[in-house]
This record gives C-alpha cells, structure tokens and sequence, in this order.
C-alpha cells in the first residue's frame, strides 16, 4: 500500500508555505534526477506528502493569469489586511484566508499514475465526495477546474473549491482551496479564476452554520486516502 506523509501545518503566513512546499518538491525532483543518472541499479525513493493549511489572507495570481484580476491597488491590500503574490501554479488569481482548507499535495505521481487531468479529477472528486457527508451537492462543470454548486444551472453556479497545480518530473505542488467557514467578501476583490459570471460559495454559506473545519479535514483525508490507494505515513 503506497503511503503519504500528513501533516497539518494550522495557520502558516503563504510564503513561508510556499518555501516549504517548494523545498520538498525541489527536494523530490532532484531524487528522481539522481535516480535516473545512476548506473548502479540503487534508487532512492521519494516520499509523498501532503500538507494542510489556513492562510491569513492573501491573493495569488497563476502563471496563465491576468493582473486585472486583481482590483485592489497597493493601498487596497494594505486596508483589507491582505498580501498578494504572483506564483509558478496554473490557473488565474484566487483568494485564500482563515475558514478555508487549502491541501498542497507534493506527490511523485509514479507512484499513482502519469496523469495530471486524472490528478486534478481526483482533487475535485475527494472534496465532492466530502460535501456530500454534509448534504451538499456538487460537481464539476465542462471545460472549467474546481468544484461547483447548482453546476447544471449557468445561472445559479458558484464554485466552492478551486484548484491550481505545478507539475514537474511527474512531482505536483500547489492544490486546492475549499471554502469551508471563509469571508467571501474577500473575494469581491479580485475577479476569481477571471470568471466575472459566477459567484463563489462555502459550507457555512450553504448550510447557515459554522462548521467544524477540524472534522471536515478528517472527512477530506479519508476521501483523499481511498481514491489516490493509499495510507498516511
């Protein structure tokens, strides 16, 4: 059974989880690098893991994204507590913040299966799955990442988790966002995904409650665990 490291990081400032997410995928790739060099049959493994974490808020703009996106100006983030940084992920500008369970998943994909569209499905159908523990339909419209509510309704969709992913070697980092107990006003701010017909959604949204963000994350690791076959370490 493959297994995966877990760690929950709580609440982290981005770019020191960007540093960190970018010294284990580092670290990973030049282990398969050094692997493929060797001549003496010897191999390294890599180690699979996948991080949980809350971000204070801060805005982030994909590779592929558009600046314009964004519709504060400097003094705009200073006046919503908020940082803003462009990053090496796919994918447009999104928001993170407190209430909302962002997964960086850095896993080798040889060892699941080399393909990032079936990857990026796995991510959206783990928290599908999840949702529907609490009630709450979901599921994925053609020819846009993430995961929607009221999906087969263009005038009632909203998204609930948005996904952004860097694949190198067949090592991703980068994840998901899940909007679980999250201030969607911060997301008045930017145009998210450079979708400006949609509107965004939380679990708190949907079901007039606070939910219990630390059962969720049990509720999402399983699902995880069971569709990508493996244990946490």
């Amino acid at each position: 059974m493959k297994q995966v490291k877990f760690t929950d990081l709580g609440r982290m400032d981005y770019k020191e989880c960007w540093d960190l997410q970018e010294r284990i995928f580092g670290n990973t790739c030049d282990i398969k690098l050094e692997n493929r060099r060797r001549t003496d049959g010897i191999q390294t493994p890599t180690i699979d893991e996948l991080l949980f974490v809350e971000h204070p808020h801060v805005y982030t703009l994909g590779k592929s994204g558009d600046i314009a996106n964004l519709l504060l100006d400097e003094e705009g983030l200073k006046k919503a507590g908020a940082t803003f940084y462009p990053i090496n992920r796919g994918g447009d500008i999104t928001y993170h913040g407190p209430g909302q369970i962002v997964g960086y998943p850095i896993f080798d994909l040889d060892h699941f299966f080399t393909d990032i569209h079936k990857f990026l499905r796995y991510l959206e159908e783990a928290i599908i799955q999840t949702l529907a523990e609490y009630g709450i339909e979901a599921g994925r419209i053609e020819g846009l990442t993430g995961v929607w509510l009221d999906w087969n309704d263009e005038r009632k969709a909203r998204k609930i988790a948005a996904l952004g992913v860097k694949c190198s070697r067949w090592v991703t980092m980068h994840g998901f966002a899940f909007n679980v107990n999250s201030d969607l006003s911060y997301f008045k701010n930017i145009i998210p995904c450079g979708i400006d017909d949609k509107e965004v959604a939380s679990m708190h949204t949907e079901l007039g409650r606070t939910i219990d963000i630390e059962e969720v994350k049990t509720v999402l690791r399983k699902k995880l665990a069971d569709l990508f076959e493996y244990v946490e370490a």
